[in-house]
C-alpha cells in the first residue's frame, strides 16, 4: 500500500502549477537537444550533454510531482478544529531555555519553509508536537541541540 502524502490545498495547487510549467518546458528542451545534435560530435558536445541532463532532471521532477499528487491527502486546516496539535495546526511555542516565542504551521514536506514559519509534518519538532495540547512541554532533539518548548496556543486557520 502506498503512503498518503498530506498537503494543504495551497500546497497541492503549487505542485500542480510547477507540474504545468515543467510540462511546458519539455518541447523547449527537445528543441535544444535537436539544435545541439546538429553541431556534430555528441561525445564532446557540452550543449547536448547539458540539455540531456536538464531533460532528465525535468522528467524526474515531473514523475515525482505526479506521484505525490496521485497519493495526495489534501487537508484544509481552516476546516479543522480541536485542542491537540495535528497536521495544519498553527502552534505558538515558547522556548523554555531562552523564553523566545515562535509560531509554526505544520504542513506537508513540499510546502515547508522555515523562513515563512512552516515546518514539515515529518520534521523532528512537528513529530514531537503531534498530539500535544496547550500547556504541554516537549523536548526535542534538533540539529542545534536538544530544546525544550511549551505550547502556548494551537490554531487552525
Amino acid at each position: 500500500m502506498t503512503e498518503k502524502v498530506p498537503m494543504t490545498p495551497a500546497g497541492a495547487q503549487k505542485l500542480r502549477e510547477e507540474l504545468m510549467r515543467l510540462k511546458e518546458e519539455r518541447p523547449k528542451i527537445s528543441r535544444e537537444i535537436g539544435i545541439a545534435r546538429e553541431h556534430g560530435d555528441l561525445s564532446e558536445n557540452a550543449e547536448y550533454h547539458a540539455a540531456k541532463e536538464r531533460q532528465g532532471l525535468v522528467e524526474a521532477r515531473i514523475k515525482d510531482i505526479e506521484d505525490k499528487l496521485a497519493r495526495a491527502e489534501i487537508i484544509d486546516p481552516s476546516k479543522l478544529s480541536g485542542d491537540r496539535v495535528r497536521f495544519g495546526a498553527t502552534v505558538t511555542l515558547t522556548n523554555l531555555d531562552t523564553n523566545e516565542e515562535q509560531t509554526f504551521r505544520i504542513v506537508g514536506a513540499d510546502e515547508a519553509d522555515i523562513d515563512s514559519g512552516t515546518i514539515s509534518i515529518s520534521a523532528p519538532l512537528a513529530r514531537a508536537l503531534i498530539g500535544k495540547s496547550v500547556g504541554d512541554e516537549v523536548e526535542v532533539k534538533l540539529p542545534g541541540g536538544t530544546r525544550r518548548f511549551e505550547i502556548g496556543a494551537i490554531e487552525f486557520r
